[in-house]
């Protein structure tokens, strides 16, 4: 198949990623109620772990498309809950930086687990080799698309 016979393909393509995204986004919110942690708080927890500890709450807010009140408010109640803390930077007092802290990366870690706990019940019906052929495609995809994304510097 050449490049020029893609298009009859995108639609069913963007279809397929947005069905797969929601059957994971749903069984995701199943997973969080038996944790206590929502949704909007795990999600800070993803990209908290993604950045190590090296992230503002603007920063925080802007990945994740929330107004500055709503990011700290989340955090508010992450730090209540235990499971980040605000830490001044070393080299500039001014700033706060966020840090995850032990129950935040305990909890993080459970939840992941469980995730990936799910979809290898589901890979497993699936042949090893589409497996690794879905690997590849999905980190070239995510690749070409990544320097798009709005976070990106």
């Amino acid at each position: 198949m050449d490049k020029e016979t893609y298009p009859p393909y995108v639609g069913e393509i963007d279809k397929l990623i947005r069905r797969v995204s929601f059957v994971i986004k749903c069984r995701g919110r199943d997973i969080l109620k038996d944790f206590d942690i929502t949704t909007p708080q795990f999600n800070a927890l993803l990209h908290l772990a993604d950045d190590d500890g090296n992230m503002t709450i603007g920063e925080l807010g802007n990945r994740m498309y929330l107004a500055s009140s709503t990011a700290t408010d989340l955090i508010d109640r992450m730090e209540r809950n235990g499971l980040v803390e605000r830490v001044r930077d070393t080299n500039d007092r001014r700033v706060i930086r966020l840090r995850i802290k032990d129950k935040g990366y305990q909890m993080f870690d459970e939840v992941i687990e469980n995730r990936k706990v799910y979809l290898n019940r589901i890979l497993k019906q699936v042949p090893a080799n589409e497996v690794e052929d879905l690997k590849k495609s999905l980190k070239s995809l995510y690749e070409l698309m990544k320097p798009g994304m709005k976070q990106d510097k």
